[in-house]
């Protein structure tokens, strides 16, 4: 695993907070992709596509370390396969 990332507090639009955690709001499970976020463009990453509408929990949701260490990763998938390890919930995912 790669050393831990110094803070960050501006988002990188990595979609990993809009795939790996489960939002009730938006009827969205564990380690899905938000039917909102957008497919990722060079240059902009992954952005919401109803961001000025989205859900209270999104609008809490403040970028940290965790962005600082996922959002460098190549692929979706993999961002949210790291974010869902920092918090131990990997195992929470079905079978692939």
């Amino acid at each position: 695993m790669p050393a831990r990332s110094a803070l960050t507090r501006d988002c990188t639009a990595c979609g990993a907070c809009c795939s790996a955690p489960d939002i009730a709001a938006l009827h969205k499970p564990l380690g899905v992709p938000c039917t909102h976020l957008q497919p990722e463009r060079p240059g902009l990453g992954c952005l919401c596509g109803i961001y000025e509408q989205r859900p209270q929990v999104c609008r809490s949701y403040a970028p940290d370390w965790v962005c600082g260490e996922v959002a460098p990763l190549p692929t979706l998938e993999q961002r949210v396969r790291r974010y869902l390890d920092i918090y131990g919930l990997s195992d929470a995912l079905p079978l692939a």
